[in-house]
C-alpha cells in the first residue's frame, strides 16, 4: 500500500487509520480485502478534504467507513456524535480494533450518513424535534426528511446539516441520489472542503469522483490498498467501457443469463 505521507504531516483531523495488531484476523470482518490490507501495513493516511474508498463489493469499503465512524464515536446507524438510538444492530466489530492518529485541530462538528438506514436516522430527528427543546429540522433544511423523498433528504442534509470544519463519513451516498443530485453533493463537498471540512466517502459514483483535488484509494479484491488517479478509479474505467460499447457488455452477460 503506498501511503499518501506521513502521520502528523499536514491533513485534517484524522491523519491516519490502523489495524491494531493484537486483533483477531481470522473471521469476519478481518478476512475481508481492506482489514487483511491494512493488517498487512503501517496504516492509511487520510488527506484533508475529501478522501473516496473505491471497490468492487465485498471489498469491505462500506465496512471500513462504518468502522471509522464507530471508533471517532459516531452513532452505528448513522447520525451526529449526540445520536445513540440502536434499530438493529448489524455493526461489525471492526471499529474496536482500529487505531486512530487524530491532528491538533478539532472538527467543530460531524456526521456519519450510512445510506440503507438513514430511514432510522430521519425517525430520531423527528422523534428529538418533538422532545422540545433547540427546534432540529432547521438544520436538516426545515422539513422531515421523512416529507422529501430519499434522494432530496441527502441533499437537505449536505447542504443544511454539513458546515465547515467538519468530519463527515459518508457510506454510498449516491445510493439515492439522480445523476443531477449526484452533482449537487460533488458541489457541496467541493464547498465543505473548501470550508476546511474532512471527508472520507464510501462510493461506486464516477461523477462524485470527478470532485477536483479529492484523494482516492482503490481496494482490491486480492487485499491492496493503492492511491489512485479518476481514470483509473474502477468505476470509472468500467462506467467507460460500458458506455462506449454497451452492446459488447451486454451480449456477454445476457448469453450468460
Amino acid at each position: 500500500m503506498r501511503r499518501a505521507r506521513r502521520a502528523g504531516e499536514g491533513g485534517g483531523f484524522l491523519r491516519e487509520v490502523r489495524l491494531n495488531p493484537e486483533a483477531s484476523t481470522g473471521r469476519y470482518p478481518y478476512t475481508l480485502p481492506v482489514v487483511r490490507a491494512l493488517a498487512r501495513s503501517e496504516g492509511l493516511a487520510l488527506d484533508a478534504g475529501v478522501t473516496f474508498l473505491v471497490g468492487d463489493n465485498g471489498t469491505g469499503k462500506s465496512t471500513l467507513v462504518e468502522a471509522l465512524a464507530v471508533a471517532c464515536g459516531f452513532n452505528a446507524e448513522g447520525g451526529s456524535q449526540n445520536f445513540r438510538f440502536a434499530t438493529r444492530a448489524s455493526e461489525s466489530s471492526l471499529g474496536d480494533s482500529l487505531l486512530l492518529t487524530w491532528s491538533e485541530r478539532k472538527p467543530r462538528t460531524g456526521f456519519f450518513l450510512r445510506a440503507e438506514s438513514y430511514y432510522n436516522v430521519a425517525t430520531e430527528i423527528e422523534r428529538l424535534d418533538k422532545e422540545g427543546g433547540r427546534p432540529l429540522l432547521p438544520s436538516y433544511g426545515g422539513v422531515s426528511p421523512h416529507e422529501r423523498s430519499h434522494g432530496e433528504s441527502f441533499i437537505d442534509l449536505v447542504t443544511h446539516r454539513f458546515g465547515p470544519h467538519g468530519l463527515y463519513l459518508l457510506d454510498e451516498p449516491e445510493a439515492a441520489l439522480s445523476v443531477r443530485g449526484c452533482m449537487a453533493v460533488l458541489a457541496r463537498l467541493a464547498e465543505l472542503a473548501g470550508q476546511g471540512s474532512q471527508i472520507v466517502v464510501a462510493t461506486h459514483s464516477p461523477i462524485l469522483l470527478a470532485l477536483p483535488g479529492a484523494t482516492i484509494y482503490g481496494i482490491s479484491d486480492e487485499g491492496a490498498i493503492e492511491r489512485t488517479d479518476y481514470d483509473g478509479a474502477l468505476p470509472v474505467r468500467l462506467t467507460r467501457d460500458f458506455l462506449a460499447a454497451p452492446e459488447r457488455y451486454l451480449r456477454h452477460l445476457l448469453d450468460e443469463a
